[in-house]
């Protein structure tokens, strides 16, 4: 029996979800003692670096080994969770935007999301405060102050933007949010999203901006939160539309 193990999971799995269905595949883990080792939100694929026996008393270790993410956001919307699946909290026509003109807005301010910076946790995210997760506040409509902690982005890279039309993002969001089990609020969520992609408007009819990145960083960032923030610098609401986990350490090859 391996003691760690480099699990793919899956869009719409949480890491408990991929670590039960590795258990089904494999009968010599079925009664080990297991643990995953830094999460990944429902709608994140890739590495799940996942502790057996003994290991997991090491998980300390584990979770403070440095990661890398392929992800891309999208300009022209925000959301209460930073990514698709949240309330839209708001949006941005950007009619009066060119393509190379949002280029090097981005372009201009990646240096204010590399080396070492105070990020403050999402609110929907399990950080604790006063002994409940602080999505639990958020859920009840309740207001509480987000902690900040320190981050480290060894390196931000930027590769180029596209244009996605209303009708493949609303195609996009549907396909993923549909893979998520469990309460998510998705029916609320995705009436918000129809609604907001369904408007006549001139604006929305031309389509919307999806840039791609790839980012080293030190345990703890959360690159959901980079992307709120980096539309907060430029003046457009933003928010990750994906995000994959390709390594963690020294591991980016996926065993299982």
């Amino acid at each position: 029996m391996k003691k760690i193990l480099l699990l793919n999971k899956k869009e719409g799995e949480t890491p408990l979800e991929a670590l039960e269905s590795f258990r089904k595949k494999n009968k010599e883990y079925k009664d080990a003692k297991m643990t995953y080792a830094g999460r990944l939100d429902p709608l994140a694929s890739g590495l799940l670096l996942v502790l057996a026996g003994d290991a997991v008393h090491e998980k300390e270790k584990y979770l403070k080994l440095s990661k890398e993410y392929k992800f891309s956001i999208l300009f022209g919307f925000s959301t209460d969770t930073y990514d698709i699946l949240g309330k839209v909290q708001h949006s941005y026509i950007l009619e009066n935007v060119g393509m190379s003109e949002l280029e090097q807005k981005i372009k201009k301010n990646l240096k204010f999301f590399t080396g070492k910076f105070m990020q403050s946790y999402p609110m929907y995210s399990s950080k604790t405060v006063d002994g409940k997760p602080l999505f639990s506040y958020a859920r009840a409509g309740k207001k509480v102050k987000n902690p900040e902690h320190e981050v480290n982005v060894k390196s931000l890279k930027f590769f180029g933007i596209e244009k996605i039309s209303r009708k493949k993002l609303l195609e996009n969001i549907e396909r993923r949010i549909a893979k998520v089990k469990g309460d998510f609020r998705q029916k609320e969520i995705l009436k918000i999203w129809r609604k907001n992609l369904s408007v006549q408007h001139s604006g929305l009819n031309r389509g919307f901006f999806v840039a791609d990145f790839h980012i080293k960083c030190g345990s703890g960032t959360y690159v959901r939160a980079i992307a709120d923030s980096l539309g907060e610098k430029i003046g457009v609401p933003a928010l990750a539309l994906s995000i994959k986990r390709t390594k963690i350490g020294k591991w980016s090859r996926i065993e299982k």
